[in-house]
């Protein structure tokens, strides 16, 4: 495990004379790879970014905790360490996008938006700023050192999801040192070294809430708009606390029972605030073939589709990788046909498209095609997951 670190005295000597700002969270994935450039001969600074202003429940500042872990980490390790503030550009140009896309019934995903205009934006100049040679963070990917993004070795732990929209210009001056090991490999260097977040739980909240009641947070900030469940006959069977909540292919939280299979959301009618829900996870309105995108976002600007072009892509987190054939309509848009029906595509969540382990780059979901409910099909044995 040791070899991410057994590099030849000329490469120690070379990368003595580099300066890497590792972006500290107080997690062990961010501790394990500020340890691993310490060990691999660079000048490591360890730099924390305070994001958002609130209180846990006795009364104390969750970034001051996750802070105080990072003071432990970085004091083991002997760093240097430091604390940075962006809450007002986190609110700008994060926060209030997301409230905007939630109170037109969206849900997005506001990683992919942190990771493009705070970490690897004002973060990142941040850092350069301070005279760092290279940003390095905790994340699970990896870069060819030309500015391509690459997937972690890890495949179930891999982050290049939320990375697409993230410049190749950037990424040449990144490093994402756990990249290459396994979720196990960190825990254990964490454990062998004696680091504070050894054994400290994953955040798995949104990134800058943690992990809480997500409808009684955003209540604070958004009307309570109480609707129906309906069937696609429009049938009403419930009622439910406000679209936003909801998002297709959705099963828990919907508090609707009675004999017969799960309920599924399978979609949603922002204009009447109705949520539509069917019994079955095979359900046909939840499954389709195409979709268009907007809002596209290539690693590389030069990259171009040039007539029907073969890639691989996800339409959500930890999908396995979907063939499909991807072509730029003449608005600029993009129209994805996938080799099999997709599951739950969901209007303003990313796609993101993939060549072997490279991560291309990504749009936003403007419309899922025609379902096989509307098409009147049967669904094929063989679905996207």
């Amino acid at each position: 495990m040791n070899q991410v670190w057994d590099l030849t005295s000329e490469q120690l000597a070379k990368n003595a004379e580099k300066t890497v700002i590792v972006g500290m969270s107080g997690g062990v994935d961010s501790s394990v790879s500020a340890l691993i450039l310490k060990k691999q001969g660079y000048k490591v600074i360890g730099l924390f970014m305070k994001n958002w202003e609130e209180e846990d429940e006795n009364g104390v500042c969750q970034a001051s905790k996750e802070y105080a872990d990072v003071v432990k980490v970085c004091e083991k390790i002997d760093i240097p360490y430091y604390s940075v503030e962006f809450v007002k550009e986190y609110r700008d140009n994060v926060f209030l996008h997301f409230l905007k896309e939630y109170e037109q019934g969206h849900t997005p995903n506001p990683d992919i938006l942190c990771n493009r205009e705070i970490k690897f934006k004002v973060f990142y100049d941040k850092a350069r700023e301070l005279g760092a040679d290279f940003l390095a963070t905790g994340h699970y990917c990896q870069t060819d050192g030309q500015g391509n993004l690459i997937k972690g070795a890890d495949q179930g732990k891999d982050q290049t999801y939320f990375l697409y929209a993230v410049k190749k210009a950037v990424l040449k001056n990144v490093l994402f040192p756990i990249g290459n090991l396994q979720k196990s490999d960190v825990r254990a260097i964490a454990v062998e070294f004696g680091l504070a977040t050894a054994t400290k739980k994953d955040s798995t909240g949104i990134c800058f809430i943690g992990e809480r009641n997500f409808k009684n947070f955003l209540s604070q900030y958004l009307p309570a708009m109480s609707g129906n469940f309906e069937l696609l006959n429009g049938e009403v069977v419930g009622k439910h606390d406000g679209c936003a909540f909801y998002t297709p292919g959705q099963r828990k939280g919907l508090g609707l029972g009675g004999q017969g299979e799960p309920w599924f959301v399978v979609a949603k009618d922002v204009e009447r605030n109705a949520v539509i829900v069917e019994r079955g996870e095979r359900h046909p309105a939840m499954y389709c073939d195409d979709l268009t995108a907007t809002d596209i976002d290539w690693i590389d600007p030069e990259f171009k589709v040039v007539g029907e072009l073969k890639l691989k892509a996800k339409v959500r987190y930890r999908q396995a990788d979907q063939d499909c054939i991807v072509t730029q309509l003449e608005d600029g848009r993009l129209f994805v046909r996938f080799e099999i029906p997709q599951r739950a595509v969901t209007q303003r969540q990313s796609v993101v498209f993939y060549k072997d382990d490279q991560c291309l780059g990504g749009a936003m979901i403007e419309a899922a095609g025609t379902n096989y409910y509307e098409r009147k099909e049967e669904l094929p044995a063989i679905v996207g997951n």
